[in-house]
């Protein structure tokens, strides 16, 4: 699961140091027009940007803190008409950020980069013709370099993601398919998302399941990325007027509950990555404006609840579902290189509900049970207990509980 879990950064003002506990794969939004400014056809004199930052010391920061690090190279920060060249600047931006930051290059300080993140507002053919042109510099510059799409859906491209037919003739130019969802039960004005099993949610699971058969159809053997998925959890209330007036957040509990819950569904799906959306957040009771794992830089019930997965099941890779009964009950099994195995055991619900369940057939003798921090000191231990003939009692409910079994 280390290896699964990513949390969505930005920049100068992400602090490595702080998020380390949580995961180790981090996702950078790279504003391009930092790069190159008002003259696309000039390359800046890397690792420093036009701008004056310094690339190399923002993700070697990070590199210094262990991440594997992913670059959203942000081309829609730069409109289509302020191209010189868009074909020409971006085959060539595309080679110099890529032997600059590579890993094959001296400073070895990126490992992925994406072709854009939500570039809706670019016609199809631009942004294919951008990401032929993008993608062949990089691979120009460092073959070693992983190339991701951007944010792809199977169906027509919309106002935040492309379809994808804009890459399905140059698959040799990428090696991974990208895709955001958001548990969004209803779109404006309230943004209400719900818990990630539910049944009445359009897209969430569904558009992350469609591109994997996509893939699997066309494209077998490249890896698919959910580089964005999230909760707003706020402790304020939305203003009275304005476009968020009437904009429903998640508690952090729920938040905490959610997110978690959401990647072991999402590690129990042919996905090998999954960056939640986002670091830090000023509680401001908007759209995807109080999704961070920590408020004002000081951890929320998400942080804990993170940084007790990776503890957990950093080390364990998932192995079945052993049982899903959307009224109550979930388990997955993880198991690592030692054999030894942990059930994940929660409730797929959103309302609050909590049952005490039998579970039968365990593969061995429980060793502990750990419920889903909320804070820094933990939660309290669940009630659990070890009946004979291989089944276990407990009681259940939203907040995930970790048997540890040998």
């Amino acid at each position: 699961m280390r290896d699964f879990i990513g949390l969505n950064g930005h920049t100068i003002v992400f602090k490595p140091e702080l998020y380390r506990p949580v995961c180790g794969l981090v996702r950078d939004y790279h504003p391009v027009t930092w790069d190159l400014g008002n003259d696309t056809a000039e390359l800046p004199g890397f690792p420093f940007a036009k701008n004056g930052v310094d690339w190399s010391r923002v993700y070697g920061s990070w590199r210094t803190n262990g991440y594997i690090t992913d670059v959203c190279l942000q081309i829609e920060s730069i409109s289509q008409t302020n191209w010189t060249s868009l074909a020409d600047d971006a085959r060539a931006y595309g080679r110099g950020f890529a032997h600059a930051f590579g890993p094959s290059g001296t400073r070895q300080l990126v490992d992925s980069v994406e072709i854009g993140n939500e570039p809706g507002k670019w016609s199809d053919p631009d942004y294919t013709r951008l990401f032929k042109a993008l993608a062949a510099g990089v691979r120009a510059g460092d073959p070693r370099l992983t190339i991701a799409t951007c944010n792809l859906t199977t169906g027509k491209s919309g106002d935040y993601d492309k379809s994808v037919d804009c890459v399905a003739d140059c698959l040799e130019l990428f090696d991974v398919l990208n895709v955001h969802s958001y548990a969004q039960l209803e779109g404006w004005p309230t943004w209400r998302r719900s818990f990630p099993e539910d049944p009445m949610l359009p897209h969430y699971l569904q558009d992350v399941t469609a591109l994997c058969q996509w893939r699997d159809a066309h494209a077998p053997g490249k890896p698919v990325w959910l580089t964005e998925f999230g909760y707003d959890s706020s402790t304020k209330t939305p203003a009275g007027q304005g476009d968020a007036a009437k904009w429903v957040g998640v508690t952090d509990t729920q938040q905490a509950q959610w997110l978690v819950r959401s990647l072991l569904v999402f590690s129990a799906m042919p996905v090998q990555r999954a960056y939640v959306y986002f670091f830090n957040d000023d509680d401001q009771p908007s759209l995807h404006a109080s999704s961070g794992l920590t408020r004002h830089f000081q951890p929320k019930s998400s942080f804990y609840a993170l940084a007790g997965l990776q503890r957990v099941l950093g080390d364990y890779r998932f192995q079945a579902v052993i049982t899903n009964d959307p009224a109550g009950l979930r388990v997955q099994e993880y198991r690592n290189d030692m054999n030894k195995t942990i059930w994940a055991v929660w409730s797929p619900t959103g309302d609050g509900r909590n049952s005490t369940r039998t579970l039968e057939h365990v593969p061995g003798r429980l060793v502990n049970a750990l419920r889903m921090p909320l804070t820094a000191t933990g939660s309290p231990p669940p009630v659990v207990a070890q009946n004979s003939a291989g089944s276990v009692t407990l009681q259940v409910d939203e907040s995930p509980v970790y048997l540890q079994i040998e």
